[in-house]
């Protein structure tokens, strides 16, 4: 499952998605702003990323996992599930691994020192960019002190480095070794 970044389920999203079901894997990249406002696709400036915020804090990761856990019910007919999270879906990832036991990877995941102290029931990896102003390295350093079992990797880059149709945000190499990780993670 695909969790979407504060900016819906838009093109980039969409790309995510078809990227791994052409992998083979049976994919969903639930709209969960739909909780507040239907069919929302944000562009990448400083307006939506305020709406984002917005709707972010409007649905909430306690109500984003109830969407997942009936996601899941759905793929778990294909097969095992996990989640794959970005930004603000990168913390509603880890709390599906706390809540529901989905294994998890969470990239730059900017909500997730909120949960680092409660105990994730399925593995979790995480990926940060040591040069993303929006998540500090003693945040980072805290997911390694808090959940030591779990993964957590850095790489030479900022926040959204896998949002490859974002030329200011986007880092090839980091991304194909972000993924490559990932893939692993859920074979």
């Amino acid at each position: 499952m695909v969790i979407q970044e504060i900016f819906g389920v838009n093109e980039h999203i969409r790309a995510v998605a078809d990227d791994y079901a052409a992998r083979g894997y049976e994919v969903l990249a639930p709209a969960f702003f739909d909780l507040e406002e239907k069919d929302v696709q944000l562009p990448y400036d400083q307006e939506s990323l305020q709406r984002g915020l917005a709707l972010a804090n409007a649905v909430g990761l306690e109500r984003a996992v109830e969407v997942v856990k009936s996601a899941a019910t759905l793929l778990g007919r294909a097969g095992k599930v996990g989640t794959v999270g970005y930004c603000w879906g990168g913390s509603v990832a880890l709390l599906s691994a706390i809540r529901l036991g989905l294994p998890s990877v969470s990239y730059y995941g900017g909500r997730n020192t909120q949960l680092l102290d409660e105990t994730p029931k399925a593995p979790v990896m995480f990926h940060f960019g040591e040069q993303d102003t929006s998540i500090p390295p003693e945040a980072i350093q805290a997911h390694r002190e808090k959940l030591p079992q779990m993964e957590t990797f850095v790489y030479p880059t900022g926040h959204a480095f896998n949002r490859s149709i974002d030329p200011t945000h986007y880092d090839a190499d980091s991304a194909e070794r972000a993924l490559e990780r990932t893939l692993g993670f859920f074979e």
